[in-house]
């Protein structure tokens, strides 16, 4: 039996299963330092930044978007919505994005500006901020039922695997492609069930 005991085991196909809970470099338990962790990881993306929710409405946190895409022009935006924004205050930023950057226009042959919807009501909305080298995915609150106030702040590898969540989810979503299309979205369906 010891022949073939190799084929009950489950064996790591990817670093990331190797490294498992070792990509966690922080766990996250209060509001204050998840928006601070999750500006980190936008104000620290230089090549990709990708946004996964359509529940933002912290204005810290929209600016700082708002204001590194200003400051590197190279840096490919990601922005991935399932269903129309919870809150005006999002609608708004997808305005100010699109006004920063024309998502026809291209950099050194990319297009850096991607807002996608995901229309279908059946698949599951994420919520995550990721870069080229960091990742937070908040959490149900530690502390009561209604919260969205904790998160898990991921590594390098595991950011990557976000990232390219996100580039596949923003690609097979419908394309937002100007200020008409963002104005055109309704706002506010939905209940409300915290940021991203």
């Amino acid at each position: 039996m010891v022949l073939f005991a190799h084929q009950d085991e489950h064996e790591a196909t990817t670093a990331l299963e190797v490294a498992g809970t070792g990509n966690i470099t922080k766990v996250i338990t209060r509001y204050d330092d998840l928006l601070r962790a999750m500006i980190q990881v936008v104000t620290g993306a230089r090549r990709q930044l990708v946004v996964t929710g359509s529940r933002s409405r912290e204005p810290g946190y929209l600016r700082a978007i708002e204001d590194t895409l200003s400051c590197f022009p190279d840096l490919v935006h990601y922005r991935v919505l399932y269903g129309p924004p919870r809150h005006r205050a999002l609608a708004d930023h997808l305005l100010r994005l699109m006004e920063i950057r024309s998502p026809a226009e291209r950099r050194n042959g990319v297009k850096t500006l991607q807002v996608g919807l995901v229309e279908s009501r059946s698949v599951l909305e994420r919520h995550f901020v990721a870069s080229e080298s960091a990742a937070v995915i908040p959490l149900p609150s530690f502390h009561g039922r209604d919260g969205f106030d904790c998160g898990v702040m991921l590594g390098p590898e595991a950011a990557s695997g976000l990232v390219q969540h996100g580039r596949e989810a923003c690609a097979a979503a419908r394309p937002l492609e100007s200020i008409t299309d963002v104005r055109r979205l309704p706002v506010g369906a939905g209940p409300d069930l915290g940021e991203a």
